[in-house]
């Protein structure tokens, strides 16, 4: 069981609100057990649901549906970054998104700011897992900076807090705090325990994933950004551990329809010893089923939709550039010509041409993204990433979005 250990706040003159806000009080902060020798002695029917979500991770990665999935990995990866930023408060759609990825004036936006961090940080630990790299603390302080820079106030960036914080509805102190942290003398000692977790090869990834993520909530050992941090820290776990070679489903899509059980998980985590670690177990491992089993039937609906448009474009030959363009759409539905020609190591030229033959086929449709500039959208996979993340916006059992989404067919 964690620790409780009381600490007093000291009254301020100068804080805000009124005379209670100034006053002392005592408050309690929570310090974690240490986990860098867990073993996984838990009851059998909690570990096979660990294992059915291992397996249907496993489904997701067969290299038979390597060309079904092709390009998609980097859409779920942006599907999970605003899944991810969404539970954070910050809102943004995939097109708003893949237009401030072409450069367009959105890319000035806060909020697209803040989501393009994220998803940096995330491939940053992405790459390192995919070279089978064990995390270190000076990777994890990296990797916050990266997602940290370009936030609009990128405080404590790349370092671990040196003052208390805590999660609650008051910003000024953690009098009726949801959850107090650990002090922070005590977390460079945490940190580097999670991090021997991190990097064991002897557990399920997907029990390996969960209990790391949870603590990592439990500890907050940035001032700023510890949620999408922490999430992103679950997909450095199954590439690593290469449970998740090729794709890691966007699994804050789900949590993110279920946030309160969501954040009620990681409180039993953290308060309930065992039985919180049991129902914790229990969300995550459907989480990832469900986000697993979606992502497959999405890639599905790609596949078919890339040969509606190949038949369109009158089937271009292999080696064209129209091909190399489908071939690359559902990583970018909105290209320039610059970022298409890096993308498929075409000239400009044959680049804008393949633009003009797929616009004329009703693939691509052409946007502007900026005084004087212009780019080209696949207005049909935007509606099915839309689609997508409509779906599991929606709770089992219910006919509505419970957090914000696109429409089916919208933007």
């Amino acid at each position: 069981m964690p620790r409780r250990e009381t600490r007093r706040w000291e009254a301020s003159p100068d804080a805000y609100g009124g005379r209670a806000a100034r006053r002392s009080f005592a408050y309690q902060v929570i310090i974690p057990d240490r986990i860098a020798g867990m073993d996984e002695s838990l009851p059998t029917t909690v570990m096979a649901k660990v294992s059915e979500a291992d397996r249907a991770i496993q489904s997701l990665n067969q290299p038979f549906l390597a060309h079904q999935l092709g390009a998609l990995g980097p859409r779920l990866l942006r599907a999970e970054s605003i899944a991810s930023s969404w539970i954070e408060g910050l809102q943004i759609s995939q097109r708003r998104l893949a237009r401030a990825e072409a450069g367009g004036e959105e890319a000035k936006d806060d909020t697209a700011k803040a989501v393009l961090g994220n998803i940096a940080a995330m491939e940053q630990l992405i790459d390192m897992a995919s070279k089978g790299h064990p995390l270190r603390l000076k990777d994890l302080l990296k990797v916050h900076k990266t997602l940290m820079d370009l936030a609009p106030n990128p405080f404590g960036s790349g370092t671990l807090r040196k003052t208390q914080n805590w999660i609650g509805k008051n910003p000024y102190s953690p009098d009726r705090a949801d959850h107090v942290p650990p002090p922070p003398e005590c977390v460079p000692d945490l940190v580097e325990d999670l991090l021997s977790f991190v990097n064991r090869d002897d557990l399920s990834p997907v029990f390996q994933s969960a209990v790391a993520h949870a603590q990592f909530e439990a500890i907050h050992p940035f001032a700023e950004g510890n949620g999408r941090t922490g999430r992103a820290l679950i997909h450095f776990i199954l590439r690593r551990r290469g449970l998740a070679p090729r794709f890691v489903p966007p699994i804050s899509l789900v949590l993110a329809t279920r946030k309160d059980a969501y954040i009620r998980g990681l409180g039993r985590y953290i308060n309930g010893g065992k039985a919180g670690l049991v129902d914790w177990l229990d969300l995550f491992g459907w989480a990832i089923h469900k986000a697993s089993r979606h992502s497959e039937k999405l890639a599905d609906a790609v596949v078919k939709l890339q040969d509606a448009w190949r038949e369109r474009a009158g089937h271009p030959r292999a080696d064209s550039s129209a091909e190399a363009i489908i071939a690359n759409l559902p990583a970018r539905p909105i290209l320039t010509s610059a970022l298409a020609a890096e993308l498929t190591g075409r000239t400009p030229q044959a680049i804008n041409a393949a633009f003009l033959e797929l616009e004329t086929a009703g693939v691509l449709k052409s946007v502007s993204t900026g005084p004087r500039r212009r780019a080209f959208e696949a207005p049909d996979l935007l509606k099915l990433v839309n689609a997508f993340e409509h779906e599991l916006a929606v709770p089992d059992g219910k006919s509505k979005p419970v957090r914000p989404a696109p429409t089916r067919r919208g933007r």
